[in-house]
C-alpha cells in the first residue's frame, strides 16, 4: 500500500512539474504587453483602431493625450530622473537635434524607409530615430478668381511676379492685402524664412552650419518689400502664423505659401469661404518656379529606456503602416507621409483640387545640411525676433542680415566648442 501511494505521489509530482510551466506560459501569452503612447489629439488613433491592433498583436496601447508644447518638457523631466515619460511619443522635426544629442531616442528598424520621402529629417548617420506619420510641406496657393478679376491669366512663377501681380490686384481693389505670410515674432516666422531662403537659393546654411549670407539677404529682401509695399496685412506682425495662413481660406488674401493641410481646408465648406477658387501650385523661385519645397513633419519615436522595446517597435511599424495612415486620415485628418497612400486618397477624390500637391511632396528636402541642430530653438528665437524687428522698423534688409548672421554664427560657434 505504501509503495502504491508513493507511486501515485511521484506521478502527481511529475505531471504537476511538467505541465506547470506550460500553464504559466499560456497565462502569460493571454496577458497583453502594455505600452504608453504620448501624442497630441491630432495624432491619436481611435479606440477601434487600437482594439484591432491589440487583437492582432497582443499589445495594449495606453494613449496619453498631451499638448504638443508639453511633450518636450515631460520628456526632459523624465530623462533627468531616469524614468520613462512614455514608451512611444511624438517627435516634431524641430526636436531631432536636441533629442538625439540627449539620447532620448532609440534607433528604429524600418524595412520600407524608402516609402517615406522626407525621412531624412529623422535620421542621423543613416540611422532612423523617428518615423513620420503626419505630412506637412510648403505649398503655394493662389485664388484664381481674384487673379482673374485683376485681369491676370497665369499664376506667378517667380517672386518678382508675385509682387507685381499683387500690386495689380491691390490697385484694382480686388483685395486690400493680396499676399499673406507670417510676420509675428514666433516659430512660423522662422519656418517661413527657412522655406523662402531654401526655395530661392537652394541653401540656408553653409556646410559648417553657419548662416549663408547671400541666401539670407534674398529672403529678407522679399519680406521687407512685401511689408513696405503694403501687400501684407500689417496685423500679421502681431498675430500668429495660423492667423496669417487662414487668410487664404477666408478670402482675405490672394496668394500665400503655407502648410499642405490647406489643400483640404480651402475646399472644406465648414472652414472656407473660397471653395473651388484656390489652386495649389509650385513655389515661386528666382527665374522660374522653384524645384524645391521644405517639409515640416510630425513623427513618432521610442524611448531608449523602455522595458518593452520589441512591442514599441511593433507599434511604430503598425502606426506608420499603409493601412493605419489611411485610417488616421479618416479619423483625425493626418495627411499621409507615404506618397502612395497620398496618391490613393487623391485618386479616390478624398482630397480634391490638389493641383501640384504630389509633385511638391516628391521634391520636399530638409534645409539643414547636417540635420536639425541641437541648438535649433535658440537659433529660431534669434531668427524670428530679428526679422520681426526689421519689418516693424525702418531697418534695412542688409542691416538685418548682418545682425542675424552674427547672432546665428555665434550660436554655431558656441556649440562647436
Amino acid at each position: 500500500m505504501k509503495k502504491k501511494l508513493k507511486t501515485i505521489l511521484a506521478a502527481s509530482l511529475f505531471f504537476s512539474t511538467m505541465f506547470a510551466p506550460i500553464t504559466s506560459m499560456a497565462q502569460e501569452e493571454k496577458e497583453p504587453v502594455e505600452i504608453s503612447f504620448m501624442i497630441p489629439d491630432w495624432g491619436a488613433p481611435s479606440e477601434e483602431m487600437l482594439a484591432a491592433f491589440e487583437e492582432e498583436s497582443g499589445i495594449k496601447v495606453n494613449v496619453l493625450p498631451t499638448g504638443w508644447d508639453d511633450i518636450r518638457d515631460k520628456l526632459a523631466i523624465a530623462a533627468a530622473s531616469d524614468t520613462v515619460a512614455a514608451d512611444v511619443f511624438e517627435v516634431d522635426w524641430s526636436w531631432m537635434g536636441e533629442f538625439t544629442s540627449a539620447d532620448w531616442l532609440a534607433p528604429i528598424e524600418l524595412e520600407d524607409a524608402d516609402e517615406f520621402p522626407a525621412i531624412g529629417q529623422f535620421m542621423v548617420n543613416d540611422t532612423i530615430y523617428a518615423v513620420p506619420y503626419g505630412n506637412d510641406f510648403r505649398v503655394a496657393y493662389y485664388n484664381t478668381k481674384m487673379y482673374e478679376e485683376a485681369g491676370l491669366k497665369e499664376e506667378p512663377k517667380t517672386w518678382d511676379e508675385v509682387i507685381e501681380q499683387a500690386k495689380k490686384i491691390k490697385a484694382d481693389g480686388v483685395v486690400e492685402y493680396p499676399v499673406s505670410i507670417p510676420l509675428g515674432a514666433e516659430e512660423n516666422l522662422t519656418t517661413s524664412f527657412l522655406w523662402l531662403a531654401y526655395t530661392l537659393s537652394g541653401k540656408v546654411f553653409n556646410d559648417d552650419n553657419t548662416l549663408n549670407e547671400e541666401a539670407t539677404l534674398d529672403a529678407l529682401k522679399i519680406f521687407k518689400t512685401l511689408v513696405d509695399e503694403e501687400l501684407v496685412n500689417p496685423g500679421n506682425v502681431n498675430s500668429s502664423g495660423m492667423d496669417a495662413y487662414g487668410q487664404i481660406s477666408t478670402g482675405d488674401t490672394a496668394f500665400m505659401v503655407g502648410p499642405s493641410s490647406y489643400v483640404g481646408r480651402v475646399n472644406d465648406e465648414e472652414q472656407s469661404s473660397v471653395v473651388g477658387q484656390v489652386m495649389p501650385i509650385l513655389l515661386p523661385g528666382k527665374e522660374t518656379t522653384s524645384e524645391k519645397t521644405v517639409p515640416f513633419q510630425e513623427a513618432v519615436g521610442i524611448s531608449p529606456n523602455t522595458e518593452n522595446m520589441e512591442a514599441a517597435q511593433t507599434f511604430v511599424k503598425w502606426y506608420t503602416s499603409e493601412e493605419t495612415q489611411l485610417e488616421l486620415f479618416e479619423v483625425v485628418g493626418a495627411l499621409p507621409t507615404r506618397l502612395n497612400i497620398l496618391q490613393q486618397l487623391i485618386d479616390e477624390n478624398k482630397i480634391e483640387n490638389t493641383g501640384a500637391m504630389i509633385e511638391l511632396a516628391e521634391m520636399a528636402e530638409s534645409p539643414f545640411p547636417n540635420g536639425v541642430p541641437e541648438y535649433y530653438f535658440e537659433m529660431s528665437i534669434e531668427i524670428y525676433n530679428t526679422i520681426n524687428k526689421m519689418v516693424t522698423t525702418d531697418q534695412s534688409a542688409e542691416d538685418a542680415v548682418k545682425e542675424l548672421v552674427e547672432k546665428v554664427n555665434n550660436i554655431v560657434e558656441e556649440y562647436a566648442e
